[in-house]
């Protein structure tokens, strides 16, 4: 009887939701007050809570209650699918491109048609990569402070597809991540998918702190610890080299794994050593051109310790066999002829006209976010609730993310993340304005919060 009825009041508020008589942003009952109102066990209440949450009805905010979400938009509010509608102004993807790129692509195909084996690009590719191309990105990544030689690098499609070949060769179900409590969305995707436990660390000002990862490793047996130390993603902070010297020693200390994404990385001058130079035997390094090139040349690389080589290029084999060798190829043919280089100097001074333009229509706002970075993380007011501004944003065409998608711990942060590299600096103007006016409104009671 108990049984039936938990069930009958999880359907009953299901289809008050769906329906919309409990309207996006109504604050429901505590659940010691539920409890009491039905006249069941306060657990009994905090479970039904809770299986509203995992269908995507509710979330629950830490000192502030639980409320009926927008559901207008997916659970990854913008971040899970990209906006497909013509006039939809993207910040929730960042896909940063240059004038000149298309001029640029042009000219690579002709070179690669006039010149150089054709046919070899038809054909199967070994799975790593071309041995040449290997050699490339090899001198490509040394040039950046990673010493690396081309037997230590594995060719893959893009940095996503780099992290889900180490996963899938290093890792197995169950084991157990450190990640940073606000982290990258793709690698939350991939450790649910392979069934991994992220452990989060809380985080200061400068990056993640170091001293809770070690705690936390004393504490639960920890295979792995994934960062972003040169401008992390959502955050945009960059781990000075002492912190990268003493996460070294943690992972020494506790024979951790470290993960090192570096897909922004291109982003920041005169960066510290990454941290894969300083543990090369403990670290694998991921990082990719789509960034610094384009979203559409899928080529990304992985720089990993000789031994771990065969494991990982067996999960290459597993999911694309090898990569696109014409995408390869113009990738490589980019970083030989300085194309790479010369397009890393134009998006750094893009990336920081639009977080000029950033601070000063955004003026007053709490942000987090890097000088040159394509991304800036916003906190909001108290009283403001993210989800009701993503949908408003949304309503108008505007695409942007809330914290959820990036958080890791059980308390999601009142904040949304705008990706400033996927539109025109016009557009991106516009939008910030509307992004200043729906925070200024809800925070002044302007716009109804049910």
């Amino acid at each position: 009887m108990r049984r039936n009825r938990y069930k009958a009041l999880v359907d009953s508020l299901t289809v008050e939701i769906r329906a919309g008589k409990l309207p996006p942003g109504t604050r429901l009952p505590t659940h010691r007050h539920l409890a009491a109102k039905e006249g069941i066990a306060l657990v009994t209440a905090s479970r039904i809570y809770a299986e509203l949450a995992a269908k995507g009805l509710v979330s629950g905010e830490t000192g502030r209650g639980t409320f009926v979400r927008e559901l207008v938009l997916s659970a990854g509010h913008g971040i899970d699918q990209q906006a497909t509608a013509p006039e939809m102004l993207d910040l929730s993807f960042n896909y940063p491109a240059l004038p000149e790129q298309t001029e640029l692509l042009r000219a690579a195909l002709r070179r690669i048609a006039s010149s150089g084996d054709l046919e070899a690009l038809l054909r199967y590719q070994p799975h790593a990569g071309r041995s040449h191309e290997r050699e490339i990105i090899a001198r490509h990544v040394a040039s950046r402070g990673l010493p690396a030689t081309a037997d230590q690098v594995l060719i893959v499609n893009g940095a996503q597809h780099g992290l889900a070949s180490v996963i899938m060769a290093m890792l197995a179900p169950g084991d157990v991540v450190a990640v940073d409590s606000l982290t990258y969305s793709g690698f939350k995707a991939l450790a649910e998918m392979q069934r991994l436990e992220l452990l989060p660390i809380p985080f200061t000002d400068e990056g993640p702190d170091l001293n809770e990862l070690d705690a936390l490793c004393l504490k639960r047996k920890v295979r792995a610890v994934y960062v972003m130390p040169t401008l992390h993603n959502p955050l945009g902070w960059v781990m000075s080299l002492e912190q990268r010297r003493e996460l070294t020693l943690i992972a020494h200390r506790h024979q951790l794994l470290i993960i090192e994404d570096a897909s922004y990385a291109f982003l920041v001058d005169n960066a510290p050593a990454p941290v894969a130079a300083l543990a090369p035997e403990s670290t694998i390094y991921v990082s990719g051109f789509s960034k610094s090139m384009a979203t559409g040349l899928r080529v990304g690389y992985v720089v990993a310790p000789v031994r771990w080589v065969p494991s990982i290029e067996r999960a290459i084999r597993t999911t694309t066999w090898n990569t696109p060798s014409l995408m390869t190829a113009i990738a490589c043919e980019w970083i030989e002829d300085g194309t790479v280089v010369r397009m890393e100097v134009e998006k750094r001074k893009d990336a920081r006209v639009r977080q000029a333009l950033v601070r000063k229509i955004l003026d007053g706002l709490v942000l987090s976010s890097h000088p040159a970075s394509y991304f800036v993380w916003i906190h909001l007011p108290l009283e403001v609730r993210a989800d009701q501004v993503v949908a408003q944003l949304f309503a108008a065409n505007i695409a942007v993310s809330s914290a959820e998608p990036f958080a890791t711990s059980k308390h999601v942060p009142h904040a949304i993340r705008l990706a400033l590299g996927s539109v025109a600096l016009d557009q991106l103007e516009q939008a910030l304005q509307r992004v200043a006016s729906a925070i200024y409104d809800f925070s002044c009671g302007v716009v109804s919060s049910h």
